[in-house]
């Protein structure tokens, strides 16, 4: 717990008003996305910085008096990866979301932390060029917080995630330094690509406080594809199909039949509630193509056995379908008080048999899923509705939970595609990880930060 001392210290060091200290006004921030049972620690304050220097400054307090440091941007994320187990200091990079310089010359863009995915996507495409990594939040969730989580979203697919669009960092180390990563340039051979240890790494290692992203050239059409079937597998084998007719859609998405009949009760769109799963494939790139595309997919998802197939060429169509698909997680919250949502990733050619597998475990425990995702990448969201407040319900949830994890490992697949580990999987991450690899991350994590101030335990315990 911080004393009024330290609390005075850092209303000295910075802006007075950017420091929140009061009980009721840090307790919102105790919290992020994700539905935990454990009760955490309010941190003891919330500092919002505005410069680098800011950073600089409460980094340098943090580290000689050690005390904890978690970063947080709109808290979006679901595995509890800015919550604080210890208390300590939120660094809130709310005001800190500036496009300090666009080049469409050169195709890169650098932002500060807490810039938005949504206005940074709007500002490329108004010179003809696209940021394609779209978490479902990007409207309001931040460029810091997926470069933190390694965020992916539906167009992974085709145009990787935020991993694949980092051409250099500047970032704060533990003692206040600043470190520079990456030249900026669309190839960069020289030495360790350190930018790439800090994607993903959960504000453990440094506070990412400016990044420069590649963009690409913006596709100049795209349409939407929904194709309904009667069996998983044919739905998984119709992607071999699609990518055998030589088309590389953009997305290919999934809802299984518990979703699409949830959703269309929450958000009607006119989705088939009758059929066992859906496919949304977005296709993209010049307007002479698209026809030709859509034909060629119409004809794989035939010949995979779809029942039924539409397209959709119209703006506002396109988005009706993007709005269901999105909001699955807020439909299955209408089933039950509480919803918990999950991240796991198999090879594809797993997927039908990880899909039936979270069913039937979710059948087992009397609980209600629907199971969402991006096929294309073998990248399942399990959302399961229950109540909290019911100690069988949360018991069953957590042990379905074990059981799923279990599967994904036996069907060689990864505990977090991009979501994360934060606490919420901490646990499990020794079953994934080869021994060597998590001993050379906890020697990584005391080499960049040896006092453990930066987001402690997070991932793993040191």
């Amino acid at each position: 717990m911080l004393l009024k001392s330290n609390i005075k210290d850092l209303k000295n060091i910075l802006k007075a008003d950017n420091v929140l200290s009061h009980e009721e006004e840090c307790y919102c921030y105790a919290e992020d996305a994700g539905n935990f049972r454990a009760s955490y620690k309010t941190p003891d304050v919330v500092v919002f910085v505005e410069t680098t220097e800011d950073v600089q400054k409460v980094v340098r307090y943090a580290y000689q008096h050690n005390i904890p440091i978690v970063c947080r941007g709109a808290g979006t994320n679901t595995v509890g990866a800015c919550i604080c187990e210890e208390g300590g200091i939120v660094l809130n990079f709310s005001k800190m979301n500036k496009i300090l310089e666009f080049s469409p010359d050169d195709m890169t863009m650098k932002v500060q932390a807490g810039a938005v995915l949504g206005e940074i996507k709007k500002v490329a495409e108004s010179e003809g060029l696209y940021y394609p990594p779209d978490p479902s939040n990007f409207k309001v969730s931040t460029i810091g917080g997926s470069i933190a989580q390694s965020s992916g979203g539906a167009k992974s697919f085709k145009y990787g995630t935020t991993k694949d669009y980092i051409l250099g960092l500047t970032v704060v180390l533990a003692d206040g330094n600043i470190m520079k990563i990456g030249a900026g340039t669309i190839k960069d051979a020289a030495g360790y690509h350190l930018s790439q240890l800090i994607v993903g790494s959960e504000g453990t290692l440094a506070i990412v406080v400016e990044a420069e992203l590649k963009l690409i050239p913006k596709p100049e059409a795209s349409a939407v594809i929904t194709a309904y079937f009667d069996d998983t597998q044919k739905a998984v084998s119709a992607v071999n199909s699609i990518i055998k007719s030589r088309v590389f859609p953009s997305t290919i998405d999934f809802m299984d039949k518990n979703s699409i009949n949830t959703v269309e009760k929450f958000y009607p769109c006119g989705l088939d509630t009758e059929k066992e799963c859906v496919l949304i494939i977005e296709t993209e790139g010049f307007k002479i193509s698209m026809e030709h595309q859509v034909q060629l997919i119409s004809k794989a998802l035939a010949d995979a056995g779809a029942s039924g197939i539409d397209c959709a060429y119209d703006e506002k169509q396109k988005e009706s379908l993007w709005t269901a698909r999105r909001s699955s997680y807020a439909a299955t919250a209408k089933l039950a008080p509480d919803v918990i949502t999950d991240d796991i990733i198999v090879p594809r050619s797993k997927l039908a048999g990880m899909v039936d597998g979270i069913q039937s475990i979710c059948k087992e425990y009397g609980l209600q899923a629907c199971i969402v995702g991006h096929i294309g990448d073998g990248n399942l969201h399990p959302q399961i509705a229950l109540n909290m407040e019911s100690d069988e319900e949360f018991k069953n949830c957590m042990e379905a939970k074990a059981k799923m994890y279990a599967l994904v490992s036996s069907l060689g697949g990864a505990l977090s595609a991009e979501h994360g580990i934060g606490i919420e999987k901490r646990a499990y991450v020794e079953k994934f990880l080869d021994k060597y690899s998590l001993e050379y991350m906890r020697r990584i994590k005391k080499l960049f930060d040896p006092t453990g101030i930066l987001n402690p335990n997070k991932i793993f315990k040191i």
